[in-house]
């Protein structure tokens, strides 16, 4: 790479780029956690039905992730930063239109596409970037763009939506996210001495053949169910968080949304500092930091579970920061062990992999979630279902261990 190429088109500047088309793509893909209310009362939906909504999205980002990490690999990231906040902009453009409910599961599944394909896209560019000593750091400000985009969306779109309804402000909303892509797009360079091989067009058989080698990858495979049950976990903890402490806390609307923007301002936080630690305290181990954030989670869940009605304010504000903290705050160190667990040219991939597999958390939690809380008429028991699923994740982090060890 020659000087005037570094000067102009630094690492962290890159990283900048990557960073607003992760932040936009997550501010309207994850408005369906704060809007919930407004969408479950407009569409008269059951507790089932809006978690419903979040799967709907995760189901087409499970579906995007292999082929669109294909893409990434192939063509590189700069071009797919616009194709997918396109994607994303247009489908939830079109479903604040439509009234009937599976036709907007339909759109927000294809909005999933561009949401899911983005994660891929913007791992490619920080594998090529950046060292692996600087790369946690730099994945977890890049992943740090999902929660900072679900917090600005529960900061600004619950009380716009109040004053002009959720459809107006997402329309305008999809029509920023369009323009953000197109900048990312025009302000964005993949590295000059890692330029993709588009001359080396892959056969089926030799796709087929990588994936195959990506579901033998164990340590892959592994860390991809372990972020099956976080990820699940996760997209609980936002859709649910207001109706929860709006319903059965008994707070205000908008200060139930202000505890979603502390929670996801807790995530934003812990993708960096998750990603510091794992740099400079265990030099790079990620699976050590995994093991911390797992208990954190049980730990938090199980006494959200048992809240009281009228819990003043001042407890759930840190209470759902360090939830926020941990549960969302584990994306940065789950990317970087998917990405770095296979040759740097299959990062994308590998990401794609990793991203399908989790994603099927998303897409199966919410929804039984909200189906024990109708069947229970509360939401204990859903938070404890978190609990349960974290000591799962634990033990397959033992045999991931234990793995790593042998290998050693």
């Amino acid at each position: 790479m020659d000087l005037a190429h570094t000067e102009s088109y630094s690492p962290w500047r890159m990283l900048w780029w990557l960073l607003m088309a992760q932040i936009m793509v997550a501010f309207i893909g994850r408005s369906l956690g704060p809007l919930s209310v407004f969408i479950e009362e407009d569409l008269s939906l059951t507790k089932a039905q809006v978690g419903l909504l979040p799967s709907a999205l995760f189901l087409g980002q499970a579906v995007a992730s292999i082929p669109m990490g294909l893409l990434s690999d192939r063509f590189g990231s700069r071009p797919l930063l616009a194709f997918m906040s396109s994607i994303l902009g247009i489908s939830f453009l079109m479903m604040t239109f439509q009234t009937t409910y599976w036709v907007v599961l339909l759109l927000i599944m294809v909005g999933g596409i561009g949401y899911g394909g983005m994660h891929p896209t913007t791992n490619r560019g920080i594998v090529y970037w950046f060292s692996q000593k600087k790369r946690g750091t730099a994945m977890g400000i890049k992943q740090m763009g999902i929660t900072f985009g679900s917090a600005l969306s529960a900061i600004l779109l619950i009380p716009l939506a109040e004053t002009y309804g959720w459809r107006t402000v997402v329309l305008i909303s999809c029509f920023v996210l369009i323009a953000a892509g197109v900048i990312a797009y025009v302000l964005y360079r993949d590295p000059k001495n890692e330029t993709p091989v588009q001359q080396q067009k892959p056969s089926l058989s030799s796709t087929f053949s990588s994936l195959t080698l990506m579901a033998k990858n164990k340590p892959l495979l592994f860390i991809s169910l372990s972020a099956m049950g976080i990820n699940g976990s996760q997209m609980c903890l936002n859709t649910y968080l207001v109706l929860f402490t709006y319903e059965q806390i008994g707070i205000h609307l908008v200060l139930a949304g202000l505890l979603l923007v502390f929670s996801e301002a807790g995530g934003s936080l812990g993708r960096i500092v998750w990603g510091v630690i794992s740099d400079r305290i265990f030099g790079g181990e990620r699976l050590k930091v995994m093991v911390i954030i797992v208990i954190i989670t049980l730990v938090i869940s199980a006494v959200v579970a048992f809240l009281p009605k009228g819990t003043p304010y001042g407890l759930l504000v840190p209470l759902f920061f360090v939830f926020g903290f941990a549960v969302s705050g584990f994306n940065g160190i789950w990317m970087n062990l998917a990405s770095e667990l296979v040759p740097k040219e299959q990062a994308g991939l590998s990401s794609g992999f990793s991203i399908t597999l989790g994603s099927l958390g998303v897409i199966l939690f919410p929804p039984l979630f909200g189906l024990i809380v109708d069947q229970s008429q509360g939401y204990t028991l859903g938070w404890l279902m978190i609990s349960v699923l974290m000591i799962m994740v634990m033990v397959l982090l033992h045999r991931l261990n234990k793995m790593e060890r042998t290998a050693y």
